[in-house]
């Protein structure tokens, strides 16, 4: 099994051919199991006593736990992290457009075709702050289950829907059913040289907001598709935000216009 869990680390094929992915981390492994994520099972360093945290988190899961030799486990965690007490294996969920809900207040976000699994995390981790309802993760694009990602979500990978899929169709043909549905969902891209500053636009009506990949920006076709495109105003020396930040950015201003409720 060690040898399975590991590849589950570095092989995106084999955490999609398993349908398994490795959590790691207290906040991560916690938020996974008060949002009732499926696990697959819990590893827990054999022969050593467990903290109370960890102890609560077997409790709670209900997932099997499997003992695991200290120096196997410390092979599974994560680089200079210390001895991790737990590591979950998380089930991966169906990828499926229509896990996202949809409604007057809708504020969902494409990424496409991201290439950093740090950045993927990260938008999560924003839209999760700032009220999202969920991610579409779109193309050829990094691994929403990449270590990397999910350490960069710090768990909100499992309290916001997120979502892969390779067809940028199947995302136009749910905005096209929530429309019928009467839902007048605006898809609205983000360009250096959009039409309007983003404070400027309506961010309260139902929007899908468009985030295009690090060096290239959204595809033509997202370009095409979008009704509006806007822009994030800035200055300095700088030619352009990172996709991530300036994702956050969007969302945080549509926060803002929305009166979203801050801790």
């Amino acid at each position: 099994m060690f040898q399975q869990w590991e590849a589950l680390l570095s092989n995106r094929n084999k955490r999609q051919r398993s349908g398994r992915f490795l959590i790691h981390g207290v906040r991560p492994i916690t938020l996974a199991i008060e949002h009732e994520w499926p696990l697959d099972s819990l590893l827990r360093t054999q022969h050593r006593p467990l903290s109370d945290w960890a102890e609560q988190m077997v409790r709670r899961s209900g997932a099997p736990i499997v003992d695991v030799a200290p120096e196997l486990l410390a092979e599974l965690g994560e680089r200079d992290s210390g001895q991790p007490e737990l590591i979950a294996v998380g089930i991966l969920p169906p990828d499926d457009v229509d896990r996202l809900a949809a409604g007057p207040d809708f504020l969902g976000v494409v990424f496409d075709r991201p290439v950093s699994p740090g950045n993927v995390g990260t938008l999560i981790r924003s839209a999760d702050a700032f009220g999202a309802s969920g991610i579409v993760v779109t193309g050829h694009a990094a691994d929403i289950f990449d270590p990397k990602s999910v350490r960069a979500s710090t768990g909100s990978l499992f309290t916001v829907p997120v979502v892969r899929t390779g067809s940028t169709d199947e995302v136009l043909r749910w905005v096209r059913d929530r429309r019928a549905d009467g839902i007048a969902i605006r898809v609205v891209g983000t360009d250096e040289h959009g039409a309007s500053d983003i404070s400027e636009y309506d961010l309260t009506q139902p929007i899908l907001l468009v985030i295009g990949n690090e060096t290239t920006g959204m595809s033509a076709r997202w370009r095409a598709e979008c009704d509006d495109i806007v822009r994030i105003p800035i200055g300095g020396g700088a030619s352009s935000l990172n996709a991530a930040n300036a994702g956050t950015v969007v969302l945080y201003e549509a926060a803002r216009q929305r009166g979203f409720r801050y801790r």
